[in-house]
């Protein structure tokens, strides 16, 4: 709980002579949170009331999400301070690697990883499955167009202007064409902030167009994870090593936040429901910490009850009083 690893928050402090922000996103199984542009009204009550200073951390772990949120972070804790640092304990992946490349140094442990920044893009044109009776959009991913396109020109020697526009229009059968637009729009996007960000890491100019591509399409899979090794030595990013006590305070704060957020426990309904029948609910599914100013938490709470259907079978029916962000002291 956070009453127990506040010293460890001081102690990093002293150790990065530095003010200190955590911001955790949950990764588990069936409670998965991403960044949002709902984090920077909490963001903002703990950097008032940390204020001007000379050096901000933020300890980050989070597998993403909206890119734009990421960008408008990084630079809010930039007019707060002359230096901003990340500390990757593990997971930095997606818009979170974009929030590193924003920074002047990125602490990275053995097991911190950074991964591709390519986006995938979800709109109300987006192809739709039905999972369980529902149906849900599915993201469209920057990467997996343009494998396929890839694919037709190096697997099957399309070349000729004609056939690529078949394959591209039997590609609409399935995609909206402004869901490829969107994509196209997205992929612009994210490569002009990368470049604006990678102006903080001491990269040799000439060399950010091939960081930004690899980060962007020639990774191969967003799923690709990058460690401190080639970060620093491929990449050329501007990556620090801690020392064994600095290792020692990230893997301690790491793994308290990762018990109170059971990361490695999946939410299963049916495990509740087999104790209590309705039962009640807490998620906590993502946090933003310092040491002055609490802690935000990001719940879900409600009610689960299994109801018996005409057909005999039964179906697990979830209402959800209450999700957003709560003050903690």
């Amino acid at each position: 709980m956070r009453s127990d690893r506040l010293e460890n928050y001081k102690k990093l402090e002293g150790l990065r002579n530095s003010k200190l922000l955590v911001y955790v996103t949950s990764d588990r199984q069936n409670a998965e949170t991403n960044i949002g542009a709902d984090i920077l009204a909490p963001f903002v009550n703990h950097l008032d009331t940390i204020g001007d200073v000379d050096k901000i951390s933020l300890l980050i772990y989070s597998n993403g999400g909206s890119t734009l949120a990421g960008w408008s972070l990084v630079n809010l804790i930039r007019s707060f301070c002359k230096d901003f640092e990340v500390i990757i304990p593990f997971r930095c992946q997606s818009t979170a690697t974009l929030i590193s490349l924003g920074a002047n140094r990125i602490i990275m442990t053995k097991q911190g990883t950074l991964g591709p920044i390519d986006p995938s893009t979800n709109g109300l044109m987006n192809p739709q499955v039905n999972i369980n009776g529902q149906n849900i959009r599915v993201p469209v991913s920057v990467e997996h167009v343009n494998g396929y396109l890839e694919m037709a020109k190096d697997d099957f020697g399309v070349n000729s202007e004609t056939e690529l526009k078949d394959i591209y229009l039997k590609l609409t059968d399935h995609i909206h064409p402004l869901s490829l637009g969107n994509v196209y729009k997205s992929k612009a996007q994210i490569k002009m902030l990368a470049e604006k960000l990678l102006k903080y890491h001491t990269i040799e100019q000439e060399n950010v167009p091939k960081v930004i591509s690899f980060l962007c399409s020639e990774s191969g899979s967003h799923d690709y994870t990058i460690y401190r090794k080639e970060a620093k030595e491929e990449l050329g990013l501007n990556i620090e090593k801690p020392d064994d006590e600095l290792y020692s305070t990230i893997k301690a704060i790491y793994q308290d936040i990762e018990s109170e957020l059971e990361l490695r426990n999946p939410y299963n309904p049916n495990v509740l429901l087999a104790i209590s029948n309705p039962c009640q609910y807490s998620l906590r599914r993502a946090l933003i910490e310092s040491v002055d100013s609490g802690a935000d938490v990001f719940i879900s709470e409600g009610t689960l009850s299994k109801q018996n259907l005409p057909n005999g079978q039964t179906a697990t029916q979830d209402k959800r009083i209450f999700e957003g962000w709560r003050h903690e002291n």
